[in-house]
């Protein structure tokens, strides 16, 4: 049974610059994941709220496309200072929705400000080239166009932040939007958004919906839709990209993964367990740039797992809004028993517990803890090596050489994110250079990109053409059309 604490509230829509709170919908409850309180309720949209959100947001397009787009950033500038003044209230309502630490939170919410700034940049951004005289009297040149009404589906895991990779660039562009956030996050994105129309964002340029599977459809098979970006799993990240674009939607679509952290024996060793520590338990694993798989290569093991063992086990795992506080809960009950499940499949198949933790947990919390876990002496046939977990899993897999752990990293049907730890620069490029992985860490734990690059995944951890953010962003949201003119 969840307990109920008194600040339980209504989550709302959205839709054509008003907030509404619709009755008679299915829905959910948002619970605190380090206390197990509902702290709110929210309304699955169905296909008629859907159908108004995308009609909104089409006929706002039509107007708000010819908006010049310095006037158009004029409306971010303004978010980005409410969001510089709100930063500590939106991070609280994170961790409290989501589970990671104030501190965390506070991070997330700087990068997505970050996103704001550069899609602030727009009109430059959105350039065009020209060229005279491409023949006898003839010039040329190309302009970027928007496309319509876009669409966001967004995971439960950084709420404030993967938002923002879509929609300011969306409407900065001339684009307007659709948001349908994780169901079980609903709280950070809304309260985003209020700032957002604070700052005087026309109505139905931007639209918030809530839902399940059904809301996901609806917005796939709208025929308004012109772009849909997505993150998640990868077996959604399937499901979104081929039913978009078999309707000839644009599509983004970030799936999971399975990281890799290298670690050389020249490496620095104390520094790179600091860097493991964060990429591997950093929001409770609860990302898909977390480090998954650490490959020590030679005589590394050794004084590698030394040091990261004792480290680990004297992590503090509590309420991510208590002080001192190193790692919070996992979001769900049911999510917690899922990577719990992948501890114990460890167990059984014969990996080597250094820490584990089940045996980490706060006492006499309600909440949906599990601790940091390492398994050594991990085999590629086993289902941790394998399968994406999405928590605080640290599967060690010992190898000889540098050529074995780039086989190792390419032998998996992921290619999200990867890091290598040495003080080799011979080394560093080397597996730079071969490993198929799209975003490469050098003695970085989590090589996520800032907002002017684009956040780059392979394989199966991306499906589309055009990525998130940075320059990829402005090619996604935008048409580009060539103009040919001759004055006689």
């Amino acid at each position: 049974m969840i307990a109920t604490d008194a600040t339980v509230s209504l989550v709302s829509f959205y839709i054509n610059g008003t907030w509404e709170r619709p009755v008679e919908r299915t829905g959910g409850t948002i619970v605190n994941p380090a206390t197990g309180a509902a702290i709110a309720e929210v309304p699955y949209a169905d296909a008629s709220d859907i159908d108004r959100a995308v009609v909104s947001a089409h006929e706002a397009f039509l107007k708000w496309r010819d908006v010049p787009v310095v006037e158009r950033v004029q409306v971010l500038y303004r978010f980005k200072a409410l969001l510089d003044k709100h930063v500590n209230d939106l991070a609280a309502t994170l961790t409290r929705e989501n589970g990671k630490t104030t501190e965390d939170a506070r991070l997330e919410v700087r990068r997505a400000i970050q996103m704001v700034e550069v899609a602030c940049g727009m009109p430059s951004l959105m350039m065009g080239d020209s060229l005279n005289d491409v023949a006898a009297g003839i010039d040329c040149k190309t302009i970027r166009q928007p496309i319509g009404v876009c669409v966001g589906i967004t995971p439960f895991n950084f709420p404030a932040m993967v938002p923002m990779w879509m929609y300011p660039f969306a409407i900065a562009s001339g684009n307007t939007f659709v948001l349908k956030p994780s169901e079980k996050v609903p709280m950070t994105p809304t309260h985003a958004i209020q700032l957002l129309h604070q700052a005087g964002l026309p109505a139905g340029v931007l639209n918030l919906v809530h839902g399940g599977k059904p809301a996901v459809d609806a917005l796939l098979h709208h025929p308004l839709v012109k772009a849909v970006s997505f993150v998640g799993s990868t077996p959604v990240a399937k499901h979104i990209y081929t039913t978009a674009a078999a309707q000839g939607k644009r599509v983004q679509a970030l799936g999971g993964a399975k990281n890799h952290l290298i670690v050389m024996a020249d490496a620095d060793m104390p520094k790179t367990v600091e860097a493991i520590i964060g990429s591997a338990f950093g929001a409770a694993g609860e990302r898909c740039l977390a480090g998954s798989v650490l490959v020590p290569v030679g005589d590394a093991a050794g004084p590698l797992l030394e040091l990261l063992v004792e480290r680990t086990k004297n992590m503090t795992v509590g309420d991510g809004a208590v002080k001192g506080v190193e790692m919070g809960p996992l979001v769900t009950a049911d999510h917690c028993q899922r990577v719990t499940g992948y501890v114990e499949k460890g167990v059984a198949e014969g990996a080597v517990a250094l820490v584990d933790g089940r045996q980490n947990k706060p006492a006499g919390s309600g909440g949906h803890f599990l601790g940091p876990t390492i398994f050594d002496h991990v085999t590629p046939q086993m289902t941790i090596a394998r399968e994406e977990i999405f928590g605080p899993v640290l599967s060690v897999m010992r190898v000889k050489t540098l050529d074995e752990a780039i086989a190792l990293v390419n032998s998996s049907p992921f290619g999200n994110a990867t890091a290598i730890f040495t003080s080799s620069g011979k080394s560093a490029r080397e597996y730079s250079s071969r490993c198929e992985v799209g975003m490469v860490g050098v003695n970085v734990g989590v090589a996520a990109p800032m907002a002017f690059f684009p956040f780059a995944g392979w394989k199966n951890s991306f499906f589309g053409d055009l990525h998130a953010h940075g320059k990829d962003a402005v090619g996604f949201y935008t048409e580009q059309k060539v103009i040919m003119s001759r004055w006689f």
